[in-house]
Parts: C-alpha cells; structure tokens; sequence
C-alpha cells in the first residue's frame, strides 16, 4: 500500500504534465550547474523560517527565499524524525524502510546490541582517536545516493565532498563513494575516516595546522539584535535549563581546565561558533578540491550540515531567545558563504538547495502555559512496567528482551514456549501501552507486515519500519510528547507536523522558477529533483517525484 501511495505521487504529475505538453515545442536545457550546494540545517523546523523571516538579512535565507522556490508544506515525510534518517533522505530519495537508517542507533538482530548508525569497527578516523561507536562509514546505508550516481555518471570524475559538526550529518550525506569530514570535538578538527582515505590531502592539513578553532576561547555568545527583537520568544524562565547548565544569555566558550582541551572543543558544538567553523571548513573545501571548476568539466556537490541549531533547540526549545538568535546569526553566516561562492564559482553556476533533518518539540513546560498538555516519558521505566505487566498477566518473565524508541523487541520463541502466540503477545503489550498516559498508538509487526495503511500516520510509521531491524512494536506519544525524562529541553521523532515540517528551498536563477509554493512536497523529492536536472540517473532506492512546478 505504502508503494502504490509513493507512485501515485509519482505518477500523475507526470500524466498531467503530459496531457498539457503534446504540442509544445522543446526548450532548450541550460548548460548544468558548475556545483551543487546541499545545506541541511539539523533541527530547523519550518515554523522558524516564517515566524523570524522578516529580521533575516538580504543574503541568507532570504536569498533563497524571494529568488528561489520555497515549499511551505514540505515535509519529512517518514514517522521517526531524528538526525540519521533525515540526511539519509535528501540525498538518496529512500525512506527508513529501504534504505535501512531506522534510527541514530537501533538494536542489531544479531547480537541485540545497541547499534550506532554510522559506526563500523573496520575504519579509524585519520589522526584523531576513534571509539567503537564513532561514526566512520556508510556501510549501514543500504541504498545510492545522488551523489554515488553523479560519480557513477562521470566515471568518478566528479567530486562529492560533505561536511558537518556530526559525523552522521556528514556520512549520509556523502553516499558510498562520496569524500566525508565531520568535526572532532575532542581536538576541534574536521577530519575524515580511512574508509575514504588513508591520509588527509595537504588543503585538509594546512587547515587544520591553521587551528581556527581555538580563535574562540574565552569568548561570549551574546544576543545579535536589539533587545526588542526577541518579544516574540518564551521567557527565559519558561525555558528549564538542565542542571548545572544556563538558560539566558550570555554564554561562555572556555574550559574548566583554562586551557585548549576537549572540554571547550565541546562546548563550542552547542553555538553559532560552530557553524562559523563547518562554513569555513566548507570554503576551504571549494578552494582545496577546486570545486566547482572542474577539470573534467562536470558537475560537482558540496554536502553541508549545520549542527548546531540542534544542539540549541534541545537545550532551550525552538521558542527560546537563544534559538531566536542562532537562527539569526546563521542567516548572515549563510550570506557571507554564498559571497564567497559568488566570487569563487559565481553564482549563476551554483545550485543551492537547503532543507533539514527534522523540526523540533516545543519545551513541554512552554507548552503548558499555552494549555497544550505535554510532558516527557521515561521510556526505561515505561519497558519496565511493560515487562512486569507481561510477567504478571501471561506468567513469563522478560518477554521485552530490548528496546531503542519508539522500538520495542518481544521475545516470540519464549512467549510461544509458554502457550502463548505471537500475536496474543503483540496484543497484550499494546493493549497496556494505549492505557498509558502519553501515548496515542502502538503498532505491531503483524500490523507492519499485513500492510494494513489507513491514516497518515500509518503511512509514515510504515516508511520508518525495516522488517530486518525495527521492532516488534512502535510506539507513538501523543502530540507535544516525548520520550525523556528530567527537566528542560525538547526533543523530536514523531510523525506530528512540528517534527515532519522543514524548508525545502532550491534556488538556482538559470534552472529554478522562483516563488512560493503551496504544493506539497517531501525530502525525498530533492534526489529526483537534482538528478533531472543534473541528467543522472535517479538512486537506487528513489520514490520522490521531480518538482517540475519549479524547473524551469
């Protein structure tokens, strides 16, 4: 059912186009973009974008947004809505249950063991130390990418390069055969992994031997604008901070220590200062791989991701002054890069696409003073009661064996050693779940598997579900809820509007119509988009649509 939906999206956009074109004459195809620049902002919910839109400079966001198209019901189209499986889209036009990214982490089959999304043992990040569950490779990425096709296309001489204060931003975006670097914070640096290479290129050395990373020390994070400007935002005291940490400006980069050390590289994840540096890292990436001006004359693709507007509205919300702000200071980041691709490719060479991963949860605290019933669910202590309720209704212990939310995983054998059906199993546990407060669906993998789609909701759950990986149940909170526990920050992963809907503009003068658009739209419409336009052929696993209302 899922697939008969996808297609149909797919299918009659171009049976109406077709039916309106029979007679027109062809017209002529502009010469392909020099480069094409992904920007996924991890975190920016749509919402952002139209609330502060009108204290955005002229040549960030909007640039973008008056010269280029933007879809205002766009959406992560999918029912988990976290970090790995949002870049997974945008590039490769898969959803979870194809291309296997069901989560940041999720439980191995194998050895029910947490997984990371992006871990693999047989690669070490290149001149930095490397734990067992850093990110390091695509392998668990099942299907192509945009940028595996183009590489495919041009005999591999086209150059795919990604960056991102996450390893997993960075990776997913990069494909198989694309060149990632994400950020070290126990060092600063960007580096890579030895699955791309065994030894960073001499532009990757200079600039780390350059450490603009330690520029930052003992430096402040103080309000942009004038105090006025942030009358819309929550108040501070509305916005809990988690213990030890501050919820209001001003905000210090330094170390308990007083000297350079992980301690202050790590903080800088959560402010502007990181994204300053990703930028950075990117232009030295234009100059050092000669981006955009290929000798081969093909096309090339910058991948980056902006992390730290995450890190900020897990902190405060995307309510808070401190949000506010960060989304402020990146619009003139995002305008002092475009400058310097003006200069160095022009402009009129480059296309620029800019979504992000996921939206974000309004702090369930904010929530209540607007009568919005929200609060935070201990998912450890929600299996638990699971398991005893299990125990004590079926007379088996432990059938939960694991868990990774919104995943749970039953134990079918000892349930049915003991007299009792899969489906008997998957019923009691749902059964107790839908009683619990904060909960608003269970899915089964019975349900999963019949394929049974009745609502939206349904729709995207299903997309998120691997019949290899996810679990025996998935489970949804009622809106403006979340899995966590403790007080301050927020949170996101449900299938809900404010996790689903994020910008989607794609700006390129010689290729794009500009305007706002009503027309709905998904992620995993970008790979088809740009293959079309880039004449490649679409990846693997694709079931987006191109946007043809766009292109010109």
């Amino acid at each position: 059912m899922t697939l008969t939906i996808s297609l149909t999206r797919k299918i009659v956009p171009a049976l109406l186009m077709a039916a309106f074109s029979v007679h027109a004459a062809p017209a002529p195809q502009a010469a392909q973009p020099k480069l094409v620049v992904v920007l996924v902002v991890d975190g920016l919910p749509q919402e952002q974008v139209t609330r502060y839109r009108d204290q955005f400079g002229q040549g960030g966001f909007r640039r973008l947004l008056e010269q280029g198209a933007w879809f205002s019901d766009a959406h992560q189209a999918h029912g988990i809505t976290v970090t790995a499986i949002g870049h997974s889209a945008v590039l490769s036009g898969a959803y979870p249950y194809q291309h296997g990214v069901i989560g940041n982490n999720w439980i191995d089959p194998v050895t029910k063991q947490s997984v990371y999304c992006t871990e693999d043992s047989a690669h070490k990040y290149i001149g930095e130390e490397t734990k067992p569950d850093d990110g390091t490779s695509p392998a668990k990425l099942r299907v192509t990418t945009l940028g595996d096709e183009l590489r495919y296309g041009t005999g591999n001489q086209a150059k795919v390069i990604t960056v991102s204060g996450k390893d997993r931003g960075a990776i997913l975006l990069a494909g198989k055969t694309g060149t990632a670097y994400m950020y070290m914070e126990k060092t600063g640096n960007f580096a890579s992994s030895t699955y791309y290479m065994q030894q960073h290129p001499q532009w990757v050395q200079r600039y780390q031997a350059a450490k603009p990373q330690d520029r930052y020390y003992g430096k402040s994070w103080t309000p942009l604008l004038a105090d006025s400007a942030y009358a819309r935002d929550a108040r501070d005291d509305l916005v809990p901070a988690k213990p030890g940490a501050r919820n209001t400006f001003p905000f210090a980069y330094y170390s308990d220590s007083g000297s350079l050390d992980g301690d202050y590289y790590s903080r800088l994840k959560s402010g502007p200062f990181l994204d300053e540096l990703t930028l950075e890292f990117a232009r030295a990436a234009v100059d050092g791989e000669q981006l955009g001006r290929n000798p081969a004359g093909v096309p090339d693709i910058l991948g980056v991701s902006l992390s730290a507007h995450d890190y900020v509205n897990h902190a405060y919300g995307p309510e808070s002054k401190m949000s506010h702000d960060h989304l402020q200071r990146l619009d003139r980041m995002l305008a002092g890069f475009f400058a310097d691709l003006d200069k160095k490719v022009g402009m009129d060479n480059v296309l620029v696409v800019l979504t992000a991963d996921h939206g974000f949860a309004n702090v369930p605290e904010f929530n209540e003073t607007r009568g919005v019933p929200a609060r935070r669910i201990d998912g450890a202590q929600l299996v638990k009661d699971l398991n005893d309720h299990l125990t004590s209704t079926l007379g088996v212990d432990k059938l939960v064996t694991t868990f990774s939310l919104p995943n749970i995983y039953l134990d079918y054998a000892l349930a049915e050693k003991n007299g009792t059906s899969r489906v008997e199993l998957e019923d009691a546990a749902a059964r107790f779940l839908l009683q619990r407060d904060g909960l608003a669906q269970v899915y089964t993998r019975t349900q999963m598997e019949t394929g049974a789609v009745a609502t939206r909701m349904d729709t995207l759950m299903r997309r998120a579900w691997n019949r290899q990986l996810s679990g025996d149940l998935m489970v949804v909170t009622k809106p403006a809820w979340y899995f966590g526990k403790g007080v301050g920050g927020t949170s996101h992963g449900t299938p809900y509007t404010y996790d689903t809907n994020v910008p989607l503009m794609v700006y390129g003068p010689r290729w794009i119509k500009p305007g706002a658009y009503g027309q709905y739209a998904e992620v995993v419409d970008i790979a088809p988009t740009l293959a079309h336009l880039l004449r490649v052929r679409q990846p693997s696993a694709s079931e987006g649509r191109v946007l043809t209302e766009v292109v010109r």
